[in-house]
């Protein structure tokens, strides 16, 4: 886990570090913030994934 000083608002580019995950290293942008999880966005070309991940596993790029 990476502590990081940036605020994870709605808007932002986050990147996963959690390595029991298999969404691990991937990019996404927050797309709404509720309590201590942040609804993530994943594009990969012909298909898009809305993950709830909790916070303390995002880093703000």
């Amino acid at each position: 886990m990476v502590e990081t000083n940036s605020p994870i608002l709605p808007g932002a580019t986050v990147v996963v570090n959690d390595i029991s995950s298999i969404y691990n290293g991937y990019k996404g942008f927050v797309q709404r913030v509720s309590g201590d999880k942040a609804a993530v966005l994943f594009e990969g070309g012909n298909w898009d994934k809305l993950m709830t991940i909790p916070i303390k596993y995002l880093v703000a790029l």
